[in-house]
């Protein structure tokens, strides 16, 4: 017998790379060493930073990859990975340098996996994060046909001077809300049952001949690009106008800003401030869901938050304006009560 006739093409993984190759170099940084297909990938960070602190992340896209399988919609997947972990890491003021990816299906198919890749590796060049290795894996018995899997790893550094950890949040500090592109990529064992309990309407009409199904599968916001600019151009960390940062992901709006505030302080929340896109309204009517659930479980519409000093506001939202990004003033830090430490109302 051979590998082949146990399930798993040595032939047809070689001939995945050669297709992947010209993608991934397109993400590659100065800093790259080597190209694709050794035993290590290598980064030299030689004369780029004084004292570099090294910020990690690793994620999936959770149930996200059901839908996108369920759909045939493979080549946006990829940049949904990316960015759940380099916005991550970018919280806390890191740049992120590369990335490593881990797809493992039952049995290779090409074309889908050359999809996905192409995703993982365009979300990398859009956040100027280098994808530089990552692991195919064939395994038979172990995902139905069709299926597989995604993991990402990325590493980041920020200069220690200028890393954020939240220390520098204040009482009157300003909530600003950056727009999501949508779920990005939580929340989607909720949003699959209420999608499958309404008959998989993917045609339906959200507005702007925007169908459900485009935002359901809409990528993840990469908001790396315009954040490390904002921070070189204003600063942040005590005594500068960006006191801390916050990425909205599973635990939404109500339990990921909190994780920057030190204790003793609380959040105020304006739910009144931002429109809820018409994606959240479909899914909070068609599934009866209550507010408190919605804000737990999906961003609403804000992806990512800023906690900034009240008299760099409108320096910070014009600096927005500028880069194109949508952002609403949500909210302020208070201090925090005998109850809830984040209000939402």
């Amino acid at each position: 017998m051979t590998y082949r006739d146990a399930g798993v093409d040595i032939d047809a993984g070689n001939a995945l790379v050669e297709r992947i190759k010209p993608l991934v170099k397109r993400s590659f940084r100065p800093e790259v060493m080597g190209g694709l297909g050794g035993f290590g990938a290598l980064f030299d960070l030689s004369g780029k930073y004084k004292e570099p602190v090294l910020v990690s992340g690793t994620d999936g896209v959770g149930t996200k990859l059901k839908l996108a399988q369920q759909l045939g919609r493979h080549d946006t997947i990829g940049i949904d990975l990316v960015g759940m972990c380099v916005n991550d890491v970018l919280v806390q003021g890191a740049e992120p340098l590369f990335f490593l990816d881990y797809f493992a299906t039952g049995k290779l198919d090409i074309e889908t996996t050359v999809a996905v890749v192409g995703g993982i590796a365009k979300g990398c060049e859009l956040s100027g994060c280098a994808l530089i290795g990552g692991e195919t894996a064939e395994m038979p018995d172990m995902y139905a046909p069709g299926e597989y899997d995604l993991a990402g790893f990325t590493v980041g550094a920020v200069e220690k001077s200028q890393m954020l950890d939240g220390s520098a949040v204040r009482d009157g500090d300003v909530l600003i809300g950056l727009a999501s592109s949508g779920a990005h990529s939580n929340g989607y064992s909720l949003i699959r049952r209420i999608y499958d309990r309404a008959g998989r309407p993917g045609s339906l009409d959200l507005g702007g001949g925007v169908t459900l199904e485009d935002a359901l599968m809409a990528p993840t916001t990469l908001y790396v690009k315009p954040i490390l600019e904002l921070l070189r151009t204003h600063g942040a960390g005590a005594g500068k106008p960006i006191h801390a940062m916050a990425h909205i992901t599973g635990g939404g709006l109500t339990e990921n800003i909190i994780r920057v505030v030190p204790d003793g302080l609380g959040l105020d929340i304006d739910a009144s401030s931002w429109t809820f896109p018409p994606l959240f309204q479909w899914l909070q009517t068609e599934g009866a869901v209550a507010d408190s659930e919605m804000w737990r479980t999906f961003n609403c519409g804000i992806g990512f938050v800023l906690i900034a000093s009240q008299d760099s506001v409108a320096a910070l939202e014009a600096s927005l304006d500028t880069a194109g990004i949508g952002h609403w003033q949500i909210g302020k830090v208070v201090p925090a009560g005998t109850g809830e430490r984040v209000k939402i109302g």
